[in-house]
């Protein structure tokens, strides 16, 4: 006898199954939450990192990436660690371990990163050295963004100050400087600056550490060795600022600007420095003939201020160690896909990544990419931001002539004493 069986019912038994299959396949795949503070053109690159990632494991693991707004970034984060709403991993500023680390805020990778196959040999060990509190591996670092040179090959050119390869003719020391900055501002339009720096904000301060670090004697010492006490207002420090100072004071960099990259990115500067994160802007321009290089070397040796983004593992008191794990898998893969991260402008932290064809291939990054054996990060104290936030108040009253070098150094000093001092009193007997 032949069973005659209705069309729907047929329909339905054969597409139960593979639905079956899909939703168990979904409930057995694990969901990663990301939280990162990338916006404009580095969020795009990352979020196809990510987008390549969950394709190349879409059996097993999903990436869930969340971008927050860089303003209020870490005042979220660090509410959401506290709450115990914090993600499965997150981006964390090398300067934010002085303040994260002493509060238990992000996990201990010693153990975890070797059952996720990561290997600390693969990274630059300058950078590498920069994620590291206590011994403890508090993060993998996934790049270096620091202070390089923009120049405009037109206006240098034109100032007799480019040579054949199209570099810049410039000598080493505080003289060199001065002269190339002179000779430039002779030779081209009065409506250009030789310089751009803005004088509000952290910009001068930062490219002031960058020198101050080039020197042998004091370079970048802002604390005692105890660090109990203030050691800023010293004679390698003054040197440094009154150099600093004498670019604005001598009118290399015309005043008022407010905006240093749109300025430089409009053809209205000869020469920038800045961090490499403008790199991606510019080569946008379509009629901005520009280079970029290491920052010059005005003292003893070379040295650049910096940061590093790195991925951390937020605390939670009952972690989930296969997050944990996938989490840090994902990572190492994308830290080890630093040529793709690269196109933001930034210097991949892993070696290879660096050396690769990809990387190589790339306009302007390996101009600038030896640079991260000089970065320089800023001392690992939990207030340092606090203290650079209120140092680079003075700096901005001695760049509109309201303070001099010597008076800035000494505010300075008081004010690292004074955060030392609420440090100490804060601090669990």
């Amino acid at each position: 006898m032949i069973l005659l069986i209705p069309l729907s019912l047929l329909t339905i038994s054969c597409s139960s199954q593979p639905d079956t299959q899909v939703d168990e396949a979904a409930s057995n795949k694990l969901r990663i939450t990301f939280w990162s503070p990338f916006s404009g053109g580095d969020g795009q690159f990352m979020a196809e990192l990510i987008q390549q990632y969950n394709n190349e494991n879409q059996d097993h693991v999903k990436i869930d990436q969340i971008n927050n707004n860089s303003g209020d970034y870490y005042t979220k984060l660090s509410t959401a660690i506290v709450t115990e709403e914090a993600p499965d991993i997150a981006i964390v500023h090398s300067a934010k371990y002085s303040q994260y680390a002493p509060a238990g805020f992000l996990t201990d990778l010693n153990t975890l990163a070797l059952e996720a196959g990561v290997n600390w040999q693969d990274f630059n060990q300058t950078i590498l050295k920069s994620t590291v509190a206590d011994e403890k591996h508090l993060g993998i670092p996934l790049d270096t963004h620091l202070e390089v040179m923009y120049y405009n090959k037109t206006w240098l050119k034109q100032a007799g100050l480019l040579d054949e390869k199209e570099k810049p003719i410039l000598m080493n020391g505080e003289d060199g400087f001065l002269q190339f900055l002179q000779k430039i501002r002779e030779n081209v339009p009065s409506s250009i600056t030789p310089l751009a720096e803005p004088n509000v904000r952290i910009d001068s301060f930062w490219l002031w550490y960058s020198f101050y670090n080039q020197m042998n004697v004091d370079g970048g010492r802002f604390y005692t060795d105890d660090e109990k006490e203030a050691a800023i207002d010293n004679a390698s420090a003054l040197q440094s600022l009154n150099f600093v100072n004498s670019l604005y004071t001598q009118r290399l960099i015309i005043p008022n600007i407010n905006d240093s990259v749109q300025t430089f990115g409009k053809g209205n500067a000869a020469v920038l420095i800045t961090g490499v994160w403008a790199t991606g802007t510019f080569e946008k321009i379509p009629d901005l003939n520009f280079g970029v290089t290491k920052i010059p070397q005005i003292y003893d040796h070379p040295a650049a201020w910096g940061d590093s983004h790195t991925f951390s593992l937020p605390y939670h008191e009952k972690p989930d160690k296969k997050k944990q794990i996938a989490a840090l898998k994902f990572a190492n893969w994308v830290a080890a896909h630093g040529a793709s991260w690269a196109k933001a402008g930034h210097i991949p932290a892993v070696k290879q990544a660096v050396q690769s064809p990809e990387f190589q291939s790339l306009k302007y990054r390996p101009d600038y990419a030896s640079a991260a054996d000089d970065v320089k990060y800023f001392p690992n104290h939990p207030r340092q931001g606090k203290m650079n936030e209120e140092i680079v108040r003075e700096f901005e009253k001695m760049m509109v002539g309201q303070s001099t070098p010597q008076e800035v150094l000494r505010n300075a000093q008081r004010i690292i004493n004074t955060n030392i001092q609420i440090q100490q009193n804060s601090a669990p007997d």
